[in-house]
């Protein structure tokens, strides 16, 4: 089978030379019987290469087994992953009311996939590395080995190198998976497919739900294909549906792409927006961000107030014990003080309980009015103090139709 095809037939986009190798090396081992390590990033379809090796393979034809199983070994809990990959006869252990099949004697004849391979506990280590050497396993509580024909195909994300030196991975387990190794590069080494996945992501997404495609603008491109992409295809699949059914514009621009890119760290920014985009703080949060903060600070605030009221109480029954020698205190009705980390008084007035009344527009709102008046009209001020853009204050002034 030609590159071409496979891509087609296994729906992988992209034309980086170290993708086109890796697949012209599945391509290669899949009608052998060796072992195969996968390494790359999460995200970058370790999953779907395992199904090239084994589904151009002679173990696909496979009958008595189930030709293909995946196990995630990070997933299993590590007092039942013997039990889970070797089986256990009934009476094994408690709860063990019949005997059980493992992942391995059901996949006899067909291929295994260890994902996250580098997760597997040493003592298990040893054990695999006994069924990888003889073709035998030992289901739990019994004593007579069975044989078994497995391919097994592993893939981590980890360092697998350096755990073996720093002895989290035996070196003897490592040689035996490791008989062929294929890596798949993440995402932000294969910068030019970027626009090409986010394009197939789209298109699917418009024919699902019926709605016209979303198209990126030069400058969207480019801060797409500058992007880390730390969760890599998975992330930017997910992140081109989310654009695609939330917003309304099908022309995605920096401003609206940047509100699906908000996780970026600090240091990050400047290397990833275009230098037209880039913002006038060091430190940028998003509007996003600002609501949400809002939204924090509102639930800080009833918090507060909780507290306040069974100060109240409490001041209210200390009140009612001493009224003959306190017959003319009171309680406070506008300012209560908070005890603070230097000593000083803190008050929430009726002007900060109100707020917190406000929906998350109008407190938006009042921010950014409070902004230009404290920079006295400066716009460029009034959006650092506010940590977001220029070119986001703009929209939000228009938005709110507020003026200088």
């Amino acid at each position: 089978m030609d590159i071409q095809t496979l891509k087609q037939r296994y729906d992988i986009i992209g034309n980086d030379p170290k993708l086109l190798m890796a697949l012209n090396k599945a391509i290669q081992v899949a009608p052998t019987n060796l072992s195969i390590l996968i390494t790359g990033e999460s995200g970058v379809g370790k999953d779907v290469f395992s199904r090239i090796i084994h589904e151009n393979s002679i173990r696909k034809h496979v009958r008595q087994g189930r030709g293909l199983i995946s196990v995630n070994c990070g997933a299993i809990p590590e007092g039942t992953i013997e039990s889970e990959l070797f089986g256990h006869v009934k009476g094994a252990f408690t709860g063990a009311d019949r005997t059980r099949k493992g992942y391995f004697e059901e996949a006899d004849g067909g291929t295994i996939f260890l994902d996250e391979i580098g997760e597997l506990p040493l003592a298990m280590q040893v054990k695999l590395l006994r069924v990888l050497e003889n073709g035998e396993i030992i289901p739990v509580g019994s004593s007579t080995p069975l044989k078994i024909d497995v391919r097994v195909v592993s893939a981590t994300n980890v360092d697998i190198v350096k755990a073996v030196r720093e002895g989290r991975f035996r070196e003897d387990l490592y040689y035996r998976l490791n008989q062929l190794s294929i890596y798949l590069p993440p995402l932000r080494e294969r910068k030019e497919d970027i626009p090409l996945l986010f394009r197939k992501f789209s298109s699917d997404v418009a024919e699902k739900y019926h709605m016209p495609p979303i198209v990126l603008t030069e400058d969207a491109r480019t801060m797409l294909m500058n992007y880390p992409w730390y969760g890599n295809v998975r992330e930017l699949k997910n992140i081109t549906e989310q654009i695609a059914v939330v917003e309304t514009a099908r022309s995605i621009t920096p401003d609206i792409l940047q509100n699906y890119l908000a996780y970026i760290p600090a240091e990050r920014m400047p290397a990833i927006i275009p230098e037209a985009q880039a913002p006038a703080a060091a430190s940028q949060i998003t509007d996003r961000e600002l609501l949400l903060k809002a939204l924090s600070m509102g639930q800080m605030i009833n918090e507060l107030r909780g507290e306040i009221n069974d100060l109240r109480q409490m001041v209210s029954q200390l009140t009612a014990n001493n009224a003959n020698n306190n017959s003319n205190y009171q309680l406070p009705t506008t300012h209560y003080p908070l005890p603070t980390q230097n000593n000083e008084e803190e008050f929430i007035s009726p002007e900060i309980i109100e707020e917190e009344s406000l929906g998350l527009e109008d407190r938006e709102r009042r921010a950014i009015i409070r902004a230009l008046e404290h920079s006295q009209g400066n716009r460029k001020q009034a959006a650092a103090d506010l940590h977001i853009s220029e070119r986001s204050l703009y929209r939000k002034l228009k938005q709110y139709n507020i003026s200088d």
